[in-house]
């Protein structure tokens, strides 16, 4: 039976252990400005999936990465020193896409933005295609039509 409260306290657990050693830093120059955005364990508690972003250049995220790589036995020892479980999990880093999407984000926002702008442009210079008022108005009677009809109402 999976506990998920446990995976995610464990999640939880080794995001900040990981974000405190890399804080305090490596011995690696390769590593860049690191950020932990998230760490998810399987049910089992054997693999975690700890997602990073990096910032800078894409050279800088490439190096980042590789110095991740190379010092995973050494994260991984000190996830297992701080912790109170039988097994140490495997960690595994995964370049989060957070970045990309966000550039994405902002320039789809941006071309609606656009697209709203020529919209509301078109609106100010239009005209109307019929009348002003397109709805039906309730039509005023003759009172000899109302006379007519209440009368054919009476004979019924």
């Amino acid at each position: 039976m999976v506990d998920h409260s446990r995976a995610a306290r464990l999640s939880d657990r080794i995001r900040v252990i990981l974000a405190e050693r890399l804080e305090r830093g490596l011995r690696d120059p390769r590593l860049g400005f690191v950020t932990i955005t998230e760490v998810k364990v399987t049910g089992d508690l054997q693999h975690a999936s700890v997602f990073y972003t990096v910032l800078g250049t894409e050279e800088e995220r490439r190096s980042s990465a590789e110095a991740l790589k190379a010092a995973t036995g050494m994260l991984r020892s000190e996830v297992g020193k701080h912790l109170n479980v039988r097994l140490t999990p495997s960690l595994e880093f995964i370049a989060d896409a957070i970045p990309e999407n966000a550039h994405h984000i902002a320039d789809l926002l941006r071309e609606a933005r656009e697209r709203d702008e020529a919209v509301a442009g078109l609106a100010a210079s239009a005209q109307y295609a019929g009348d002003a008022d397109p709805y039906v108005k309730p039509r005023e009677f003759d009172e000899a039509a109302e006379d007519a009809d209440a009368e054919g109402l009476e004979r019924m």
